[in-house]
């Protein structure tokens, strides 16, 4: 079932990811994982990501950070590659695993900066497509 904070969740989701993504996850969805799909939607892009308690930027490093600090690396690509729309720098990724290096360690920092150099280089010759993360 749709409703207002779905609506509000996709149309942030769509300026922070692109619409190319969103239109492959969506092409991808099936019964398994639409309750999911929805759920993060609702949740992640149309409560967190929609308010305007901090700025995209903000959110994108913070993210980035967590990602990076659990351990959750698939996501990471997908996240550098949203800093083209959030506002978030190449600096900015530099300093947010710097910290996750001193507060979470090296060995995932380094994980995440490998990451980060090979997606923002796929970036940069035009290969940003990231067909393998829907959400």
């Amino acid at each position: 079932m749709r409703n207002p904070q779905y609506d509000a969740g996709m149309e942030v989701r769509r300026q922070v990811l692109g619409d190319d993504h969103v239109a492959r996850a969506e092409a991808a969805k099936t019964p398994l994982d639409a309750p999911f799909q929805q759920l993060i939607t609702e949740t992640a892009w149309g409560t967190v990501w929609a308010s305007d308690a901090i700025s995209r930027r903000e959110r994108s490093m913070l993210t980035l950070a967590l990602l990076a600090a659990t351990g959750n690396f698939d996501e990471i690509p997908m996240h550098i590659r949203a800093t083209a729309n959030t506002g978030a720098t190449q600096q900015d990724i530099a300093e947010v695993f710097q910290h996750v290096a001193i507060y979470a360690g090296v060995p995932r920092a380094n994980r995440a900066l490998k990451l980060a150099k090979e997606t923002l280089a796929d970036m940069a010759t035009g290969d940003s497509d990231d067909t393998t993360k829907t959400d």
